[in-house]
């Protein structure tokens, strides 16, 4: 089995007054280039060069963010993808959740889901967490979802976490919430979660430097998981980049369980960058045809893959 997570940076489906359909391209309101007159002009070629780093990562299985609902979803699949020569994925889901923008999570698959279910209705009091202090404990605890994937023997948690912007320590308390309801989900799954097989897939949003002494992801962390992005070398794990700042940062994210993590031990996540931006400029390995300084490009993330054989 392959699995892949893939944040697709601001993936919505509009229509316009005469019927016509679009999907907006990877960019951010935040980013003078991305909102300038002929950013518009180059969100096809985004979605594009989208789905060829999707092709070139085969997955059987692919976690994604940033997904606007299941018709932004199906149209990228069928409009985009199916032409790169990618198998299809018969399986997709795309469901509601807390995010004020709609951007959801959702999962595509080759194989079988026996079930995908939504947790962006959980609270702290729901799942029974003590909340971090000025966290409400009635108020729905994931900022976007969790979404609970069963593919045979193995279930993902796809998630997606509070970004720590603007201002990291404020919003603190919320990510740690978040760390500890995926962990509570995990631990009411699994009688025994340490020999479970598990894995938690998305965009942890990991700042790039820590404010607090403690990781906010901290209860998700070694040794509650095995974070298989260690196994790459510490100078290559980076899988996104912010170009004004100019930042490097891990915030995508493969944790395994630890029976997991020991059963395929060989196993090493793949960070696929080709798609992005030549502004990242750690990365001096060739791009996509057609790839930009800053766009048009597939994200502004890579996708990142793994192998489980025989899973």
């Amino acid at each position: 089995m392959r699995i892949a997570t893939f944040n697709v940076q601001n993936m919505r489906l509009r229509r316009d007054g005469r019927g016509r359909v679009s999907l907006d391209g990877a960019r951010d309101a935040d980013v003078p280039e991305d909102t300038s007159r002929g950013a518009a002009a180059l969100d096809p070629l985004d979605r594009r060069l989208t789905a060829r780093v999707m092709h070139s990562a085969d997955a059987d299985i692919v976690a994604l963010q940033e997904v606007f609902d299941q018709a932004t979803l199906d149209h990228f699949h069928d409009t985009y993808l199916r032409p790169t020569g990618a198998l299809p994925y018969p399986v997709r889901h795309c469901l509601p959740g807390n995010d004020g923008r709609g951007l959801d999570l959702a999962v595509m698959s080759r194989l079988p889901l026996s079930a995908v279910t939504s947790h962006a209705g959980a609270t702290p009091r729901s799942l029974g967490i003590l909340a971090p202090e000025g966290v409400d404990p009635d108020r729905r605890v994931f900022r976007r979802d969790c979404l609970e994937v069963d593919a045979g023997a193995l279930t993902l948690f796809i998630t997606h976490l509070k970004a720590p912007y603007p201002d990291a320590d404020a919003v603190w308390p919320v990510r740690r919430a978040e760390a500890l309801a995926l962990r509570a989900l995990i631990e009411q799954r699994f009688d025994d979660p340490a020999g479970a097989p598990w894995m938690i897939l998305g965009d942890l949003n990991e700042p790039v430097q820590e404010t607090r002494e403690s990781r906010a992801i901290a209860p998700l962390l070694p040794s509650f998981t095995a974070d298989l992005l260690d196994r790459v070398p510490a100078d290559e794990r980076w899988s996104w980049y912010e170009p004004h700042a100019r930042l490097y940062g891990r915030p995508d994210a493969m944790l395994a369980s630890p029976a997991l993590a020991r059963r395929f031990a060989a196993a090493c996540p793949r960070i696929i960058r080709a798609g992005m931006g030549t502004e990242a400029a750690r990365d001096p390995a060739p791009r996509l045809p057609g790839v930009g300084h800053h766009r048009p490009h597939a994200s502004d993330h890579a996708a990142v893959v793994i192998d489980l054989p025989g899973l």
